[in-house]
């Protein structure tokens, strides 16, 4: 495991025993496959019921199209690596992996923020919600969704690749996660590194900051609302929204915040797949559970095909 060069690294995925290796693999493939199914259901019934063309499905359906590229970024060459019994994965692979993971993850931030800013205008600012949230306001907000990632995604990959590596060029992890990359590095220049890091750690702070003040008066508004239907209809919008980000931000805090190991364990694989593979593969059905409109298009959709 030792012999590589810089010309790639040895991703060491689930278990040392190829028996639980297939095992973890068979059900990461199933996982997968709910994600994509959930993920493309999401985006194939807003794309067709035209009663969901509003700011909100629009916002849900580049969600899903960001959960599908989320997931595909890591699982799919996870459990490639698992069925072949290798974990090489070239330079090259790595560098696109983690710009593109980085990327995902940023972009999926953001993207939750400019949710929870739609939620605020429809329940806080009702009367403007058309003039506020307008088709500009929708596109602007998902190009600077997409611009946020690529940008991130750049800074974080160059940042990291610009420093040498030594040691084993084992990655104690299914993909090429950056913690585990600056553990191989042999070099003593982080200042690129930690500045970087500085900066998105700000960015996913002013995010978090952002849709909490944003829930405060979603719900302060919510709970003087007079009648009990509309809280009732104000809150079947607002906590499959919430749940998603709480499930993302929480998982994702737990593995960044956890104190840094030498010796890798089964906790840290367990919280990386709680952040990387969880939330792209519930997120579609916390949506279809919680929300009346996609259940009711989605029992469309297969009448359709029934019909």
């Amino acid at each position: 495991m030792g012999n590589f060069t810089m010309s790639g690294f040895l991703l060491l995925g689930f278990s040392a025993k190829p028996e639980l290796e297939l095992i973890h693999a068979s059900l990461f493939l199933v996982l997968y496959l709910v994600a994509v199914t959930g993920n493309i259901l999401i985006i194939t019934v807003i794309s067709m019921d035209s009663s969901l063309h509003s700011p909100m499905y629009f916002f849900l359906k580049h969600l899903s199209f960001l959960d599908l590229c989320y997931i595909s970024v890591t699982v799919p060459r996870a459990i490639y690596n698992s069925f072949m019994h290798s974990g090489y994965i070239s330079l090259g692979e790595c560098i696109v992996q983690c710009f593109a993971f980085i990327l995902c993850a940023v972009a999926e931030m953001s993207m939750l923020t400019a949710m929870s800013y739609d939620r605020y205008v429809a329940i806080c600012l009702p009367l403007r919600y058309d003039i506020i949230m307008d088709v500009s306001t929708c596109v602007h907000g998902v190009v600077g969704v997409w611009i946020s990632g690529v940008i991130s995604g750049t800074m974080q990959t160059a940042a990291t690749f610009s420093m040498h590596f030594c040691g084993s060029h084992v990655i104690h992890q299914f993909f090429c996660d950056v913690p585990q990359l600056l553990k191989l590095s042999c070099s003593n220049e982080y200042t690129s590194e930690v500045g970087v890091s500085v900066f998105l750690a700000s960015m996913a702070f002013l995010c978090v900051t952002f849709i909490g003040l944003s829930y405060i008066q979603i719900f302060s508004t919510v709970l003087r609302m007079p009648s009990a239907e509309g809280r009732a209809k104000a809150f079947s919008t607002c906590l499959p929204h919430l749940a998603v980000v709480i499930l993302f931000i929480s998982t994702s805090a737990f593995e960044f915040l956890k104190p840094p190991s030498d010796s890798p364990s089964a906790l840290d694989i367990f919280l990386t797949v709680m952040y990387t593979v969880v939330p792209p593969t519930l997120n579609p059905m916390i949506y279809s559970l919680r929300n009346q409109s996609i259940k009711a298009a989605l029992r469309k959709v297969f009448q359709r095909k029934q019909d």
